[in-house]
């Protein structure tokens, strides 16, 4: 269980954006360290439901900007992942796995997203 309010209303906070739910969702059912180009690919094939071949590269450069300058940063701030930016990896802390309840629960509501997502 979350320990406070303050807690929950930052996991209500950083679920607001889908992209961070995407990857939330995709590195609970991963289980396991991740590349920003593996959480890149999953965002454009949840968001597209197209071949990623078809996906304008200009798109896949924009969400690979926008999960290094503004999504990774928020979600390592956060402590929920250890981002290293040099190496491009991504790695759940141990608050992800004591959060993973509140935020699956969170991820299962959210209409436009199917679980598991997987790579």
């Amino acid at each position: 269980m979350v320990g406070s309010i303050t807690e929950f209303d930052t996991v209500l906070r950083l679920c607001q954006e889908q992209h961070r739910r995407i990857i939330l969702a995709t590195l609970s059912h991963e289980k396991r360290s991740l590349t920003v180009t593996d959480l890149t690919k999953t965002i454009l094939k949840h968001n597209h439901h197209t071949p990623l071949a078809e996906v304008p590269e200009e798109e896949a450069k924009q969400i690979r900007l926008t999960l290094h300058h503004v999504h990774l940063p928020k979600l390592a701030d956060h402590s929920l992942v250890n981002y290293d930016q040099e190496q491009q990896l991504v790695q759940p802390t141990p608050q992800f796995d004591q959060l993973e309840p509140q935020l699956s629960t969170i991820i299962d509501a959210d209409p436009d997203i199917e679980t598991p997502i997987a790579l």
